[in-house]
């Protein structure tokens, strides 16, 4: 149930804060141009549920990066978990992929019309934005790779030709110094260019009591630059470099829930903040590392062409690398159960698209294009025992009714001490080779002048080859004990309970792939569909009614957790290729098909806004992945739906005056989820979607001497909401209360001073909760950042 007395408390607060006074102008109801469809349109003209973050938005508002955009879009939660290199994008409930390299996003991410393919290449720092939109729904028909759930495009300016450019410093609590430049120039009347750089550090939020460390810092850096070629009036060439490092210690944990394990944890030494999700700090025995590398190079041609009544063609290419290094103490405690868990990425990505767009007045409007997109994924992890973590499991698996683990040596023939010897665990290497090509189009018929009717269509096929080989140096108890114990030992044959159903070893026997039964292919293909009709009420209104459809194709299991199928696995024994005692589950999950009814409808008045879109959106066969303690489980959510609205409303009341309300509506459910890790999910709501979702803004513009100044707030608000599927909502809810505030002064010679402060009521929430690591009965999660402010000071030159 939503808090409403919190709601209005605080909005009331900002309706005093922000009382009307005429003065200049506010930028609340800027006219917006947008890329959506590919084509250049005008916010209202556009007839597809966008929402659009602009440049001068992201200055007054202090977004600081990427992740901060959910503050004023409320259809979009972004969420760091695990590592710096781990962000998931989710879009009206809908989205994935962030802990498992070999499963890609439903939610596509476009840097100027780049794909991104993993989210650890799209959260750096940008210098300069001109605007984020996010798209709605599935994208597929334009934007083809894997946007079943929607877009999210970052779209940056071209160089002016100008000479000049800025330079900016932010400096907050925790030591915070964000440092960013441009400069840009012409090298000629038809060259022009710019290069920009970024710095960002910060002290981290969350203690490691153990070596006096820190958690969930920043620390990046980046540089960018661009060409842009205009030979004559018909051609336009973009050229763009860049490359960016983070190099941090991310993330900090807290217990929500102590467990059995807990004393087991104290009995050994070590430590950790019982039942707290709001604590900052914790107990950990090894440093977090967390090293990156992205790399990125794209150009884009657009030519205009006098044929057809008009045409310009266009064509982006790009060649980008991501190398990420990542290690962590798993057992989040500072008992030496583990030496590490580590991650080693290396990601290259080749991408090509080619487009034809009508340019003429006719009634007919057409687009007409292919993509193109290649990538090699190379990766590397390990999980080691720590000296504590075999008295760990014996003690463990003795309360658990079974003999010691040296008797269970004994008798397997093995010398005392073989099993969960220190540093030894489990290397695997893994790749994965993905092609993919799209070939899509749309046309534009003007059946009247006022209605207008669009046909998309896109065909996609995608084939992804892996493999997985596993090196392990575990001598493991669940290989060499058989299924049934000796009578003697116990009195009566008793049937084996494998070690890892007691206290899970990070190490079930696994099989490598590719095999005799199991070739390591995946070969998708599929035909997505739009059709929309649109109708111009009048020169400041219009609605629009569509029907789109969405694909995302196979995501593999690229972790220790990939197993056979339960067919496939007697297809091995039957070989004598599979150890009875190995684990049975998926390599991949099977192709998402999404599907959306929606009606919108967009509007100017004086001195307003309001765009409103109904929908109900379908996702067949969603790729889930939930954390159960050891591993990851990939499985297929039948059917899950959502039916909601989005509402975006502005207004200005006077010059000076400005504020816009932006509302998400949802009511989702799992219509069918047999075979999750939480159970069966049928009928139930689904986790981390919050029914009601609000970004409330305020903006009051005003002069001091020789300043141009405002102040600004925005109000985040979710009610509340279980946050994983597999960890009851009595554990892990979220509710979110966030208050950003931020004064701003600029003169006339390009200088300005900003004080801000984000999440200034210091509101404390869970991004997300798992059943801690190895430890039965236990719960812990990642909390949210607390309260941050500080001062930009900027001049443009």
């Amino acid at each position: 149930m939503i808090n409403l007395f919190k709601f209005s408390a605080v909005s009331t607060a900002l309706a005093l804060m922000f009382s009307p006074s005429a003065f200049a102008q506010s930028g609340l109801l800027e006219e917006v141009v947008v890329t959506a469809t590919k084509r250049a349109q005008t916010l209202q003209e556009t007839p597809v549920a966008v929402t659009v973050t602009t440049a001068d938005t992201i200055e007054k508002a202090q977004i600081q990066d990427l992740l901060d955009i959910q503050t004023v879009v409320p259809s979009l939660r972004i969420s760091q978990l695990q590592n710096s290199r781990n962000a998931s994008f989710i879009i009206r409930g809908f989205g994935n992929g962030s802990n498992n390299v070999g499963i890609e996003p439903s939610v596509g991410v476009f840097i100027d019309g780049v794909y991104r393919s993993r989210n650890s290449a799209s959260i750096s720092d940008l210098p300069r934005l001109e605007r984020v939109e996010v798209l709605s729904g599935p994208q597929n028909t334009l934007f083809g790779k894997n946007a079943s759930a929607g877009v999210v495009s970052v779209v940056t300016p071209t160089p002016s030709g100008e000479s000049g450019g800025f330079i900016s410093g932010s400096f907050g609590n925790r030591d915070a110094i964000v440092l960013k430049g441009l400069y840009e120039g012409a090298i000629n009347e038809n060259l022009s260019f710019d290069i920009a750089g970024t710095y960002n550090t910060r002290e981290g939020f969350f203690e490691n009591s153990v070596l006096d460390t820190e958690l969930n810092e920043r620390n990046r850096f980046g540089l960018r630059g661009q060409l842009y070629w205009t030979p004559n009036e018909d051609v336009r060439v973009r050229v763009l470099a860049d490359y960016d490092e983070i190099d941090e210690s991310c993330c900090g944990v807290v217990n929500l829930l102590s467990g059995p394990a807990t004393g087991l944890i104290n009995a050994l030494g070590g430590q950790l903040v019982p039942n707290d999700p709001e604590a900052e700090f914790g107990f950990f025995d090894d440093a977090a590392v967390n090293e990156i590398e992205n790399f990125g190079v794209s150009l884009q041609t657009d030519y205009d062409l006098d044929i057809l009544g008009g045409v310009t063609a266009t064509s982006i290419l790009s060649y980008r690398t991501t190398d990420s290094f990542d290690d962590q103490d798993i057992d989040f405690s500072s008992a030496d159960l583990t030496n590490g868990n580590t991650n080693d990425i290396d990601i290259r990505t080749l991408t090509s698209e080619f487009r034809l767009a009508s340019t003429g007045d006719g009634a007919v409007g057409w687009l007409v294009g292919g993509f193109f997109f290649d990538e090699t994924i190379d990766q590397d992890t390990s999980v080691l025992f720590g000296p504590a973590f075999r008295p760990f499991v014996d003690f463990a698996i003795q309360d658990g009714g079974l003999p010691s683990l040296a008797v269970l040596e004994t008798i397997s023939g093995l010398p005392v001490g073989s099993f969960f010897q220190n540093n030894s665990g489990v290397l695997d290497t893994s790749t994965l080779d993905n092609q993919s090509i799209s070939v899509f189009g749309t046309i534009d018929v003007d059946i009247t002048d006022a209605l207008s009717l669009t046909f998309g269509a896109n065909f996609t096929d995608d084939e992804k080859d892996f493999s997985i080989i596993s090196n392990t140096t575990e001598v493991r108890a669940n290989t060499i004990i058989p299924g049934v114990l000796p009578g003697a030992l116990l009195g009566v044959p008793v049937p084996f309970v494998p070690l890892n159903a007691v206290v899970p070893t990070f190490a079930a026997n696994t099989i490598d792939i590719p095999n005799a039964v199991e070739d390591g292919n995946t070969n998708d293909s599929d035909t997505t569909f739009t059709a929309r009709l649109a109708w111009d009420i009048s020169d400041n209104w219009n609605a629009y009614v569509s029907y789109a459809t969405g694909f995302k194709a196979t995501s593999v299991d690229l972790l220790r957790d990939s197993a056979p199928t339960a067919e496939d696995f007697a297809a091995l024994s039957a070989l004598g290729l599979a150890d009875p005692n190995a684990v049975i589950g998926t390599r991949f999950a099977e192709p998402e098909d999404a599907e959306v009814y929606e009606i919108g409808f967009k509007g100017r008045f004086n001195r307003g806004s309001l765009n409103v879109a109904i929908f109900d959106q379908t996702l067949e066969n969603f790729q889930s992945a939930i954390f159960v303690g050891t591993a990851f489980v990939l499985a297929n959510a039948e059917q899950q739906s959502v039916t909601g609205a989005e509402i975006d409303f502005k207004y200005q009341p006077t010059d000076s005056f400005g504020f816009g309300i932006n509302a998400t509506l949802l009511d989702p459910i799992f219509d069918e989820f047999t075979q999750s890790a939480a159970g069966d999910l049928s009928g139930e709501q689904p986790a981390g979607i919050p029914e009601v979702a609000l970004s409330v803004s305020a903006q009051y513009d005003f002069r001091i001497g020789d300043f141009d100044s405002y102040i600004r707030g925005d109000y985040q608000f979710e009610d509340e909401v279980q946050v994983v599927d597999n960890v009851s909502a009595d554990i892990a809810s979220r509710e979110v209360g966030q208050l950003n505030l931020a004064l701003g002064l600029r003169n006339d010679n390009g200088l300005s001073v900003t004080l801000w402060g984000r999440n200034v009521t210091d509101d404390a929430f869970l991004i997300s909760a798992f059943p801690s690591v190895a430890q039965a009965g236990s719960f812990s999660g990642y909390r949210n950042e607390p309260r941050t402010y500080g001062v930009t000071i900027r001049k443009d030159y």
